[in-house]
Parts: C-alpha cells; sequence; structure tokens
C-alpha cells in the first residue's frame, strides 16, 4: 500500500466535533510514512489539550487495521503548532455549508490586527451584520456569534 493510498483511507476519518470534516481536509494529519508493511502517520492537534485528539489517533488506528500494515503507529506533535491555515478550500465550504463561519483569513494577517476583529459572515444568509456573542463556542477553537439579519446564532471557527 502506498502513502497515497493511505492519505486517501485517511480521508474517510472525520473530525469527531465536525463530522462533515476529515482531519485531512483539517490539515491534521500532517506527514504518512510507508516502509514495507509499516506505516506511522503523524497528526497535529488544532489546540494543545484538545479532547478529541484521542479519539481521532484511535479513528487513525481503526481505519488503518483494516490494512495490510503490521504495524501501526500514530504520533501525535505540537511542533509547528496546527493553523487554519492548513485547512483546505474544500473543508472551509463543508464548515459554511454546516452553519460554522470558516476562517477567511490567514493566521499571518490575524496577527497583524490584534485587537481588531472584523465582522464575520455569516454561514447562513452571508450577511456581515453580526456581532461576536462569546470569544469560546462548544469548543476553544470557536467563537459564538450572532446575525442581525437573519436572526441566527452561529458558530466561527477560530483563525489560529
Amino acid at each position: 500500500m502506498t502513502e497515497e493510498e493511505v492519505w486517501r483511507l485517511l480521508e474517510e476519518v472525520k473530525d469527531p466535533e465536525i463530522p462533515v470534516v476529515s482531519i485531512v481536509g483539517m490539515g491534521i494529519v500532517r506527514q504518512v510514512e510507508v516502509e514495507g508493511s509499516s506505516v506511522r502517520v503523524t497528526i497535529t492537534p488544532t489546540y494543545s489539550g484538545c479532547p478529541a485528539m484521542e479519539v481521532m489517533e484511535e479513528g487513525v488506528r481503526e481505519r488503518l487495521a483494516q490494512t495490510p500494515f503490521d504495524s501501526v503507529v500514530v504520533d501525535l506533535v505540537h511542533y509547528p503548532a496546527w493553523t487554519t491555515d492548513w485547512m483546505t478550500a474544500e473543508t472551509k465550504e463543508k464548515l459554511r455549508e454546516y452553519g460554522i463561519a470558516p476562517p477567511e483569513r490567514s493566521a499571518a494577517d490575524a496577527l497583524v490586527q490584534i485587537g481588531q476583529t472584523p465582522p464575520v459572515q455569516c454561514p447562513f444568509c452571508g450577511s456581515r451584520n453580526t456581532e461576536c456573542k462569546s470569544r469560546f463556542g462548544s469548543t476553544s477553537c470557536k467563537a459564538l456569534h450572532f446575525c442581525q439579519s437573519c436572526r441566527q446564532p452561529f458558530e466561527e471557527f477560530k483563525v489560529l
């Protein structure tokens, strides 16, 4: 089995907190190494202490247990730190369709704008007439917003 085939299989492992996106599309899977009958997968948490990492690690192991590999190793690395820049455009669109506003800027741009948070586009109606209700949503990597136009609450995946 090739590294490319392993990457495709890992597309089936979903983020347990956002089940419409894969850990590959989120940029959580950083590297795949195949050597003979062994495979090593390197993953990075979206933030330190992310409670979903154990579930994702187990998802990788379970998916690859269904392959001819004799050895499956999952390495968890914290450096370099995960960034929303690693998300694919397809993943960002899936977030929007799921009702979560995806990050619109790069992490580098966000650093320049500390203290200035531009209005977030509502994933339901597209309006920017929104306000942040809480810098923390259901998880630390999301913020809670409210759209004044369509009157819907929604979460934003913060630029990290």
